[in-house]
């Protein structure tokens, strides 16, 4: 029963769109070298937005001949948990709770409790 379903159709799809009275749109032919040297040419069309910078078949980033410079973006740096945790406490708080949780890790193993150091 189900082959007779799928008789006189494809399983693949198929656009039933033509081309007929399709106008393209210009187009600008725009070029890009790597530094590797390589070019590349890649067609654009007139009303699009040409990106400063393509990716190269190498990898590298080509740069638009005879475009802008492209904009450098900052790197945000990226903030540690030590920076974090410094935003919250300063060093001497950070001593001080350091030597209570000490404390407490030595009376619960049943250390004797240790003298503190004086400076």
């Amino acid at each position: 029963m189900a082959e007779r379903t799928l008789r006189g159709s494809r399983m693949v799809s198929h656009s039933l769109e033509t081309d007929e009275h399709v106008v393209p749109s210009e187009r600008q032919i725009t070029a890009y070298l790597c530094p590797q040297g390589h070019r590349t040419e890649l067609p654009f069309s007139i009303e699009a937005e040409i990106p400063p910078t393509w990716e190269c078949r190498c990898g590298a980033d080509a740069r638009l001949v005879d475009g802008p410079e492209p904009e450098v973006k900052q790197v945000k740096h990226q903030r540690t948990h030590w920076d974090m945790l410094l935003e919250r406490r300063s060093i001497p708080e950070l001593e001080e709770l350091l030597e209570e949780r000490l404390t407490l890790l030595r009376e619960s193993r049943g250390e004797k409790p240790r003298r503190k150091r004086t400076a």
